[in-house]
């Protein structure tokens, strides 16, 4: 019998800030503690191990195609304008959804079978949003219960960390101070200045790792390629109990004097240099207490005369213990680090069987497309990890490390440099003399570390790259099947970025030399999303439009967001820098430098650390489909260049397609594909009416398994779409 509470219609309130819109939970979620095997998706990861792993198996390939949208829902109105960014990936807990969305950062609650909203909550922070480094919706929450109480975590824009009843969405009132952690308090600049608490720079797009009563926070700053001073917050990594807000522990990605790798920073430069943030995800061993922490780039991102060394912990994987956030072991993927090859995504948690030992292994997804792999308990490389003799710098001040670490296993599963000419455009002979023709421009060495040059008009403009900026992998990073042993891995195998150099005025940085293109002004570099909060101003004293497409390779910004649903007919970005960034010149028609595949999904076996299969991802993008170059040629399935993320459960695959399209015999969209594990045929395929722009997730709800991606991007706000099979095909 429903008691008369339930009956009562919904309310709405106002309190401590939120907004909220409740409606009666759900009937029949009692039960045993949440978890995969119930159905459930619990962690931005589905699982705190990082393995975006769901073990459901009513959707197959033989029914992939007959999925339909079950439900749908715009983020349009949370916020004061639309976003065009969504990026999140919603949790499931008991047939119940929880999802952020809009300008404001909002945090709904839905009925997983039907999309209905239970409560809506948002947070208001007026001016401290808009200074925000990290804005609009983020990429997320997180869970947490006992068995009896239930909470939402999230991270607002303004860097607060917030606990919600779950059942409610009223703030936590014995957390924190009224149901807040304010994370800028005890986030410095120098030597230990408390930063400004409206001002101060520092946010998080990621959401926290909740493990047992704890809650684990990283940190996240502007995009650094082009920042007006080097001297900028710290990074730094916190542990909360979970119940009241309190600090646990700290750990400093810039060691202070007397800590370990304080060392790494010559000349004291540890003072003024900023960021070495956790900006993506964090995992954990639960069993072993090991928290494990990828950490980003320091400041600037291509430029290091200024920071001599090898600067621990930036571009490193940590291994801190769970209750006291002590050290345990690291590996630094990058020495003195200046390609913005921060570690973008979640390390993948994985027990596999190497020779026929068993081995409890870390796996770490790379922009560079290499996948590390560790014992996860001692950190030893489960396959050698040489140091390499790497081509060094030759810009003014730089002094960069002589070597760089390169796993001998598995192999890259995308481009991790451009192999000339093997790589180069080859549509037609022409096509492959003109890609040829653009390579003289370009400093060129046959390496992933490829240092930048000072920009130069009569040459090189750049150094040409691939997998740095964007990657390769970034923020969606992988996938693991706990049972086949298998990684797959959504790359951009054509993500190029040329690294230019440039001589600031000293009115634009402090940084002897930032990112640009010799001939155009100097310039800082803002990364996507800024100015979007829903408290900034309207452009031009109207609405904010929809944001325009960002150069192409870049995602929309380093440290992670997802490519423009729809591409411009010209070749992407704007004016010297874009066309820079973008790999094609002028000769090239605005075609890609190097040849398909543009994107690829690789399955990778870690019991062998080899390749067991990879094949292109997306249809071939209309601009290359319809080039006047290419008028005539059958062009093979080409894959498409982004970022997007993945979902394996146990019978398939689940990928979008990162850029729109219009082939022949469908509307202009997305597709949204299964592939087949063991030999990644596509065998299935649905319409998305944008872009994916977040990473999928599936779950159980009322006895139906549902896929939800967020799509968005060009003209079309964010939006959740649930996917399910019809009634009549579930058994």
């Amino acid at each position: 019998m429903v008691g008369r509470g339930r009956l009562a219609a919904a309310f709405l309130a106002i309190a401590a800030g939120a907004v909220l819109w409740v409606t009666p939970r759900v009937a029949g979620q009692s039960g045993s503690m949440p978890g995969t095997a119930n159905g459930d998706w619990t962690q931005y990861t589905a699982d705190v191990r990082g393995s975006r792993y769901a073990p459901l198996s009513q959707i197959t390939g033989a029914n992939f195609n007959k999925l339909e949208v079950a439900w749908r829902f715009k983020t349009d109105n949370l916020g004061t304008r639309p976003e065009y960014k969504l990026e999140g990936t919603p949790l499931a807990i008991r047939g119940v959804v929880y999802a952020t969305g809009g300008t404001r950062r909002s945090v709904v609650s839905l009925d997983g079978g039907t999309g209905e909203i239970r409560w809506v909550h948002s947070y208001r922070e007026g001016q401290r949003a808009v200074y925000a480094p990290r804005q609009l919706s983020g990429r997320g929450l997180s869970y947490w219960t006992d068995g009896k109480e239930e909470r939402i975590l999230y991270v607002t824009t303004g860097y607060r960390l917030i606990a919600l009843d779950a059942r409610t969405g009223q703030m936590v009132q014995g957390f924190g101070r009224g149901g807040i952690v304010d994370l800028k308090e005890g986030a410095v600049i120098n030597t230990g200045q408390q930063i400004d608490l409206e001002t101060g720079e520092i946010g998080l797009h990621a959401t926290p790792t909740v493990v047992k009563d704890i809650v684990i926070v990283g940190s996240s700053f502007r995009e650094g390629l082009a920042v007006k001073s080097r001297n900028n917050t710290k990074g730094l990594v916190r542990a909360f109990d979970v119940r009241t807000g309190k600090k646990l522990w700290q750990f400093n990605t810039i060691p202070r004097p007397g800590e370990l790798g304080s060392d790494t920073w010559e000349n004291d430069s540890w003072v003024t240099t900023g960021n070495v943030g956790v900006w993506t995800q964090i995992t954990v061993d639960e069993d072993a207490g090991i928290v494990y922490l990828p950490v980003e780039s320091p400041t600037s991102d291509l430029y290091g005369g200024h920071r001599p060394g090898n600067n621990l912990f930036a571009e490193t994987l940590v291994a801190v213990d769970l209750k006291t956030g002590a050290r345990k072991w690291h590996f630094q993927f990058v020495h003195h680090p200046i390609w913005d090859h921060d570690m973008s995504s979640a390390p993948l948690l994985a027990d596999i069987v190497v020779d026929g030992k068993p081995i409890k292994a870390v796996a770490v997804p790379s922009k560079q497309s290499f996948l590390y792999v560790f014992d996860r308990i001692t950190g030893q490389p489960v396959w050698p990890i040489p140091e390499v003799p790497v081509p060094q710098s030759t810009v003014p001040g730089e002094k960069t490390s002589p070597t760089q670490p390169i796993p001998t296993r598995p192999p890259a599963y995308a481009r991790a440099f451009v192999k000339v000419p093997d790589d180069i455009i080859d549509f037609t002979p022409q096509l492959r003399q003109a890609g040829l023709e653009e390579l003289k421009k370009l400093a060129y060495n046959p390496s992933p570390y490829n240092p930048p040059v000072v920009s130069k008009v009569e040459g090189p403009l750049a150094a040409l790259t691939i997998g740095t900026l964007t990657g390769g992998s970034n923020w969606p990073g992988a996938t693991y099947d706990p049972e086949l042993h298998t990684v797959f891995a959504p790359a951009c195998n054509s993500c190029i970025a040329n690294l230019g150099l440039v001589a600031p005025p000293k009115e634009v940085s402090d940084i002897a030399y930032i990112m640009g293109v010799a001939g155009a002004r100097p310039s800082l570099i803002s990364g996507g999303g800024e100015g979007s909060a829903a408290d900034a101003p309207p452009a031009r004293g109207g609405p904010a439009p929809a944001p325009p497409p960002p150069p192409a390779g870049r995602g929309a910004d380093g440290r992670g967001a997802a490519p423009a649903a729809n591409p411009p007919a010209e070749p992407p970005g704007g004016g010297a820098l874009g066309a820079l960034l973008s790999g094609s010149g002028a000769g090239l028609g605005g075609l890609s430098l190097v040849k398909p595949p543009y994107g690829v999904l690789t399955a990778v076996n870690l019991d062998k650390g080899e390749i067991t299969w990879q094949v292109p991802h997306g249809e071939t993008p209309d601009f290359v489909r319809n080039h006047p170059a290419l008028r005539g040629l059958t062009i093979p399935r080409t894959g498409q260049a982004g970022n997007v993320g993945a979902v394996v459960t146990r019978t398939v695959v689940v990928v979008g397609d990162p850029l729109v399209t219009a082939p022949e015999g469908r509307p202009r969209g997305a597709m949204l594909r299964g592939y087949d594990k063991a030999t990644g045929k596509e065998v299935g395929a649905v319409w998305m009416p944008a872009a994916q722009s977040g990473s999928p997730m599936s779950y159980m709800a009322n006895g139906r398994q549902f896929i939800i991606v967020a799509v968005s991007g060009g003209v079309y706000s964010g939006e959740y779409i649930a996917y399910a099979l019809p009634q009549s095909e579930i058994r």
